[in-house]
């Protein structure tokens, strides 16, 4: 019979999986759950806010607009701070204040306060999300096999958990002050227990923890900043970006329809977003073997599919009911097409999967940078019944991409010099 540490030994010249390397597993998935409770919250009450500071529908997709592109400065600023102090040492500082953030959210009353928050958040954001994926492709590099999707969908739990509290807060008329600053009560000090987990041992022996998550990072970091073309990962981008603008639309907007255009009660209308997640997680814990049995083509051709009609659905809906029905067909659709663009990125480059992973994940903010002004103008300029017709056409324009999900042969190191001349 092969132990665990000979199916290691066997995996490309990966190190074995020690018990430090798992533990910071665990605390990085901690952490993902977390953001995604976060997250959830905020965007679950968007009507809420929108209503406490007397926010136009004008205004509101600036204002969302603004945290993606504040997450891209923070992002980016984020990769010089890691290099001097590690990815741990940023996520155990801006996690807990991404809570502060959002507690502040709920406490203040001006536009101005409002703009503050929103912008500090869409700051450390783009930061937290660019040092927990790091460490997890870090960890990935280290593990020698995906273990990147378990991440996202300990997010997508944390989003079930999240708009569900948000859902009972609206239920019991909690308020948003006392929502936003109980949940950053719980969820800060958490964050800061898996953000020091685990802690080093004497001596750092191997196995320890965070010398090898940091030695991961530095690795991954080398292998992401090798060159790489960008034209074969071009159709792959347009798919992650049309991806990524029709969950920013149910982010943002999903609450807001069922309120303000089918006439729903917020708790009832909340539960939009947490059937999308519901199904979103679903959807990738079952993902993995709908691939395996049919390719990933068809997954992909199919998930396009079924989140178009999810969009038709939601955009039809003569009540709440429907309209929640839409959006998580919607999460089924839309949960087989992102995994699948990083898989297949990685594929093509082999030896560099870091490097395509990161210009790939690149599009998630073009998507929500997109997404939300460009159903928020809609919906201004007709109704939120019309503008969710764009993400639904955008998201149909997979369906021609699909052939580039295929498993292709690897690039190789002279194929990439030859391509790297005509880009």
């Amino acid at each position: 019979m092969r132990t665990e540490g000979a199916d290691n030994a066997d995996r490309a010249g990966s190190p074995a999986i020690t018990p430090g390397l798992r533990a910071g597993r665990a605390a990085l998935a901690a952490s993902f759950l977390l953001q995604g409770v976060t997250f959830a919250l905020l965007v679950t009450c968007i009507p809420e806010i929108q209503d406490r500071y007397g926010l136009s529908d004008a205004l509101l997709p600036l204002f969302l607009a603004a945290v993606p592109v504040l997450a891209g400065v923070g992002s980016i600023a984020s990769e010089r701070i890691v290099r001097r102090t590690g990815a741990r040492a940023v996520l155990r500082v801006v996690q807990p204040a991404v809570c502060a953030t959002l507690a502040a959210v709920g406490l203040g009353d001006a536009l101005w306060q409002l703009a503050l928050a929103l912008g500090a958040f869409g700051l450390l954001v783009g930061a937290l999300d660019a040092s927990m994926n790091m460490l997890g492709v870090g960890l990935q590099h280290r593990y020698g096999r995906s273990v990147l999707l378990g991440f996202h969908a300990a997010f997508s739990l944390g989003g079930i958990l999240g708009a569900a509290a948000a859902g009972l807060g609206a239920h019991g008329d909690l308020g948003l002050p006392a929502l936003f600053a109980a949940a950053a009560a719980v969820i800060a000090p958490l964050a800061l227990l898996a953000g020091t987990f685990p802690r080093p041992s004497a001596g750092r022996t191997p196995g320890a923890g965070p010398a090898e998550l940091d030695d991961a990072v530095r690795e991954a970091a080398e292998a992401a900043a090798r060159t790489i073309p960008w034209r074969p990962l071009l159709p792959l981008c347009l798919a992650m970006a049309f991806a990524y603008i029709a969950d920013a639309s149910v982010s943002n907007y999903s609450v807001k329809y069922l309120t303000d255009g089918l006439d729903s009660p917020e708790d009832v209308a909340k539960l939009s977003y947490l059937g999308y997640m519901v199904a979103m997680l679903l959807g990738r814990a079952l993902g993995d073997r709908a691939v395996q049995r049919w390719g990933a083509v068809p997954v992909v051709r199919g998930g396009a599919a079924l989140a178009a009609l999810g969009f038709a659905v939601a955009a039809a809906a003569p009540g709440a009911w429907a309209g929640i029905a839409g959006f998580t067909v919607l999460g089924l659709g839309i949960c087989a097409i992102i995994p699948q663009v990083f898989a297949a990125g990685g594929r093509l480059f082999p030896a560099d999967s870091d490097a395509a992973v990161a210009r790939l994940n690149l599009f998630n903010y073009v998507g929500f940078l997109i997404g939300s002004p460009l159903v928020g103008a809609l919906a201004d300029a007709s109704s939120y019944r019309w503008a969710l017709l764009a993400p639904m056409l955008l998201v149909l324009a997979v369906l021609p991409l699909a052939d580039r999900f295929t498993p292709a042969p690897a690039v190789s190191a002279p194929a990439r010099t030859a391509v790297r001349g005509q880009v």
